[in-house]
Formats: structure tokens, C-alpha cells, sequence
């Protein structure tokens, strides 16, 4: 499935609007993750763990929202959009766009 942050794909036209198309992932606090990633705050470097978590939630966020594209009859997902929230300690990542069929 192409997904874009563009409102088209180029060198494809779009033959129908399905709606719009949410997919949410929220990842909790882990305290030994929390305690590493103090001790890399403390020292300099980057938080490979927060990274590969981060990581994670995004692909989960864009492959809930390709899910409900594909139920609603779409092939692709245009305009895209990802945010990032912070919730009581929890990171919310989630992923809105448009499904389409394009041909």
C-alpha cells in the first residue's frame, strides 16, 4: 500500500475517497528503559532503546491506519499525517490520512 504525506501519488490518479483513517499506539513508561535512558542523559549519546520503541509505535500507528484503509476498500493513503503526545507519562503516536483507491 503507498502512503504519502502528499494529497496525491504521482503518476496515479485517484478513482475514489474513502475517508479518513486513524491508527493510534500508545507506549507506556519502562522503568528499567527509564533508568538507562537516565544514565545516557547523564553521559551524552543517544537512547537506543527509547529509539527502537519509538520505532516501533510508528510502524504500529501506520499499519493500524493501512488496516482500516484496506477495510474501508482503499489501496493507498494520502495526506498522512503523524503526530506524537505526551499522556500521563505515555507516549501516544498516532497516524491520520485519507484512503484512496488509486489506479
Amino acid at each position: 500500500m503507498i502512503v504519502t504525506t502528499i494529497p496525491s501519488v504521482e503518476g496515479h490518479k485517484i478513482t475514489a475517497y474513502h475517508g479518513v483513517v486513524t491508527g493510534e499506539t500508545i507506549l507506556g513508561a519502562n522503568i528499567f528503559r527509564d533508568i538507562f535512558a537516565g544514565i545516557r542523559d547523564i553521559v551524552g549519546g543517544r537512547s537506543a532503546s527509547y529509539e527502537k520503541a519509538l520505532s516501533e509505535a510508528r510502524e504500529s500507528a501506520l499499519n493500524e491506519m493501512q488496516d482500516r484503509a484496506r477495510q474501508l476498500g482503499g489501496n493507498a493513503v494520502v495526506g498522512t499525517d503523524l503526530d506524537y503526545e505526551v499522556i500521563n507519562n505515555m507516549l501516544m503516536v498516532s497516524a491520520s490520512g485519507t484512503a484512496v483507491t488509486i489506479d
